[in-house]
């Protein structure tokens, strides 16, 4: 476990300073100007104006010279003062490019409290999205309406001082200097709100972590007929001066021809397309997406397959093509396989596999407009991984088309381990809609898992956003086992939400380990460790995660986090971890607990203390760090997950 880095750390810069070293700060410190503009920008604006605003004003802070006009101010201190606590991680050097920088965004912020009408920025600019930071609790919404009463300069002081943690001085001298008359009785305003910089570092003043929310549809849509109505002859025209000297042609929404190689014609032919008999599987030698029949009503309709072939080889500029982390976009090698053709929705689906991906064209079922391919890398993958793949999602629900293999399907909340599934209709192959956790926003109550059954055994599967759903095991992860059964599904109850993490990521499988048990120092029952590890089809951006549950909660809390670590992995199933946790009596203290094998547990830095065994308890301050390190039983180190 360790701190983080509050403010920038660097040496200062003396003499002028080029527009290339403005800009490398700007880049480097980009998060924290944006932070503080959208702090000081008068609450008026609206949250997601002014996340558009604080953007506009941060990069609109760069000089337009060549080289910079003038030094850094003598005011500004670019050194901590005397103040400051030389052990306080806020106490850094600041650069001269971030000082410089943090001026003009500073008095952009501040003339924005009594603007002269003027264009609004070009640049940032959203189209039928509202982007807001992330909603925080009751304590940052209390700083937010205090901050609301106070005039701008009143605003920056306080954040001058929470977040850079200026003195007083220094930030009375950096308010003259961006133009405030009274820079005094700002900071004597300031005062009167109680100086909180934990939360000021929280999401819900960062304009940098976002979430999307729709615009006023109704609106739009009248704006927007009215619009199409004022442009129908100039989209007619348009669309006549782009036709291509073909014509429409055969091919729907996809590019020109650029080539005219025999190969690569064969592979994009409908007719070359290969198809598996429905009992081809039974004999298979391999029980992979190899072995998958061709299905769905629309496996004749050879314009449809046209069209699909010919968007994966070369998707048009208003095609939208999708693809998991590490997949290749481009078209197949060779004519590829047919697994389905039909119409899911209001949508025409066609999915394709090459040997090594899988490719899903989806278009309207009136027209081509707003065709949209997605790829997903499945090399090598197993009975387990080939047994779903997503057809299509649709109002909260997402429908899968299974193996030949698979018997029953059912769907079950991940976080009730002890509820029985429910029955889910199969026809054709095709499932009825169930739940997508992959679709949810916000508050996680429950977590809907896909439960496939065959000859092999029951296996749990979790759509996290991508056209192959993840698989989930439990257990140790050198000898991990479905995680159908009652101790596998009762590991994931509590950590269920915590795959939320894992959306869009490449996921191939997801395991949870249930490593350690521990009693809580106050008597107040046992915690639960465990650790969660999601393995990816590129092999790399593993994602590790140490989580801790209490007896009293529904949810885990993630401890630590480890990507690309071999730490409770197949290849070392070993993990140590901590947190920092408070006793119904208000006491602190330090509980870290490492997998069975570990002998001893050392922690150093801001916390010393060392204990036998696997587990370790001891007294702590509040808001205190620590170095983990343990020993495994044959005297290898470990060190905490971070």
């Amino acid at each position: 476990m360790q701190s983080q880095d509050v403010a920038p750390r660097h040496a200062p810069a003396a003499g002028p300073a080029t527009v290339e070293r403005a800009e490398a700060s700007l880049v480097e410190h980009y998060a924290r100007l944006a932070r503080l503009a959208y702090l000081v920008l008068p609450p008026r604006l609206g949250r997601g104006r002014r996340v558009l605003t604080a953007h506009a004003l941060t990069q609109r802070a760069l000089p337009r010279g060549r080289e910079l006009t003038g030094r850094v101010p003598a005011q500004h201190s670019v050194r901590g003062t005397a103040r400051r606590d030389p052990a306080d991680p806020a106490a850094r050097e600041y650069d001269a490019g971030y000082v410089f920088l943090r001026e003009r965004v500073l008095h952009a912020a501040l003339t924005a409290e009594h603007p002269r009408w003027t264009l609004p920025p070009l640049l940032p600019r959203v189209w039928g999205l509202r982007l807001l930071p992330r909603s925080g609790g009751g304590d940052e919404l209390a700083l937010e309406q205090r901050l609301s009463l106070l005039p701008a300069p009143a605003r920056a002081a306080y954040v001058l001082r929470g977040l850079d943690r200026l003195a007083d001085q220094e930030i009375r001298n950096l308010l003259m200097a961006t133009g405030v008359d009274d820079p005094a009785g700002a900071l004597a305003m300031a005062n009167s709100v109680p100086t909180q910089p934990g939360l000021l570092s929280s999401p819900e003043f960062d304009p940098c972590a976002l979430q999307a929310r729709p615009t006023d549809l109704l609106r739009r849509r009248r704006h927007t007929r009215a619009a199409l109505a004022a442009a129908a002859v100039l989209a007619v025209c348009g669309a006549l001066l782009a036709l291509p000297r073909s014509g429409w042609g055969p091919d729907g929404a996809a590019a020109p021809v650029y080539a005219g190689n025999p190969a690569a014609r064969a592979a994009l032919d409908p007719a070359r397309l290969t198809r598996v008999s429905p009992t081809a599987w039974r004999s298979a030698a391999r029980t992979d997406f190899s072995a998958w029949p061709t299905r769905g009503p629309l496996t004749g309709d050879k314009e449809l397959l046209r069209r699909a072939l010919a968007v994966w080889a070369r998707p048009g500029h208003h095609v939208q093509v999708a693809a998991t982390p590490g997949t290749q976009t481009g078209g197949p090698a060779g004519p590829p396989q047919l697994l389905y053709a039909g119409q899911v929705d209001a949508a025409r689906v066609v999915l394709l596999y090459d040997g090594l991906r899988i490719a899903r064209y989806a278009e309207p079922a009136h027209g081509t407009e707003g065709a949209a391919m997605d790829l997903a890398r499945v090399d090598g993958a197993t009975d387990a991984e080939a047994s779903a793949l997503v057809l299509g999602r649709a109002d909260g629900n997402v429908q899968y088309l299974l193996a030949p293999w698979v018997k029953t399907a059912a769907s079950r909340d991940l976080m009730t381990p002890d509820a029985p599934p429910t029955a889910l209709t199969v026809t054709d192959g095709v499932t009825a809609p169930l739940a997508s956790p992959a679709l949810k926003d916000g508050h996680c109550a429950s977590w809907t898992v896909l439960q496939l059954s065959d000859d092999s055994g029951t296996r749990l599967s979790t759509d996290l956003g991508e056209l192959v759903p993840a698989h989930l095991t439990a257990g140790r992860p050198d000898a991990a086992d479905e995680a159908d059964g009652p101790e596998g599904r009762r590991a994931w109850a509590p950590f269920a939400c915590s795959l939320a993490t894992e959306r869009s990521s490449g996921v191939r499988s997801v395991n949870a380990w249930d490593y350690a048990q521990q009693p809580l120092p106050d008597g107040s029952g046992t915690g639960q460790w465990a650790c969660t590890r999601a393995e990816t089809w590129r092999g790399g951006g593993t994602t590790t995660l140490a989580q801790f549950h209490l007896p009293d909660a529904r949810h885990g809390a993630v401890t630590a986090r480890g990507t690309d670590t071999r730490a409770c992995g197949p290849r070392d199933p070993h993990v140590l971890s901590g947190v920092l946790w408070k006793s119904r009596g208000g006491h602190w203290y330090l509980l870290a607990a490492g997998s069975p094998d570990t002998v001893a547990i050392h922690a150093s830095a801001g916390i010393t203390a060392s204990a036998p065994g696997s587990l370790l308890v001891s007294k702590a301050a509040k808001g205190a760090r620590a170095h983990l390190k343990g020993t495994l039983a044959g005297g290898r180190t470990i060190d905490g997950l971070r």
